[in-house]
């Protein structure tokens, strides 16, 4: 891709964010996202439908990412490294701004829908791969668990203010799980 073509979409979708942060996202309007990003309403247009598809591409490209950095290609079995959760707060912690905006912007409630299919997706995937025996517990039901509470502590840490470090999070979720006994054992440390 042009180097000048990505430096405007990711201007682009940043002002996005930035006006979300400001307003809800129904009021927020081409004109105003391209006054922000310092592009013309046609470029907007040469790269996205409306702020719709905008903003459907801005959840993309991040959630790409998210999975791209917090996925490791050599790790098995159902529960992801502890440096592997680290990585992944560490990831939110950089893109603060966006997640926070989503995750509290009541104009975008499909944002943590997308977050919590991106999670159960990846616990599905890693209970097929596994081949893990599950006892009488349901892997759907075992998928809604774990990510609803893993998504419910990280948007509580964004509606916080972040009061604590991606380390300190990830040290609390862990010691969450190991308290629950949802680590098998030879994945505590």
């Amino acid at each position: 891709m042009d180097r000048r073509i990505k430096k405007n979409q990711e201007a682009i979708m940043n002002a996005l964010i930035g006006l979300m942060a400001e307003k809800d996202f129904e009021k927020i309007t081409i004109n105003e996202i391209a006054e922000r990003a310092d592009v013309n309403r046609g470029t907007i247009y040469s790269h996205y439908a409306d702020k719709y598809d905008l903003l459907d591409k801005c959840l993309q490209t991040h959630m790409e990412q998210l999975v791209q950095s917090c996925s490791p290609a050599d790790e098995t079995g159902l529960y992801p490294a502890r440096d592997t959760l680290l990585r992944t707060f560490q990831l939110m912690e950089q893109n603060a701004l966006f997640y926070t905006t989503l995750l509290t912007n009541k104009g975008v409630p499909s944002f943590r829908n997308h977050l919590q299919a991106l999670m159960i997706r990846g616990i599905h995937e890693q209970i097929d791969q596994s081949h893990m025996d599950l006892g009488e517990l349901q892997k759907d039901i075992l998928a809604q668990f774990l990510s609803s509470a893993t998504v419910g502590v990280i948007e509580w840490w964004f509606v916080q203010k972040m009061p604590c470090s991606a380390k300190d999070m990830t040290d609390q979720l862990w010691k969450l799980l190991e308290l629950h006994q949802m680590l098998p054992q030879g994945k505590l440390n």
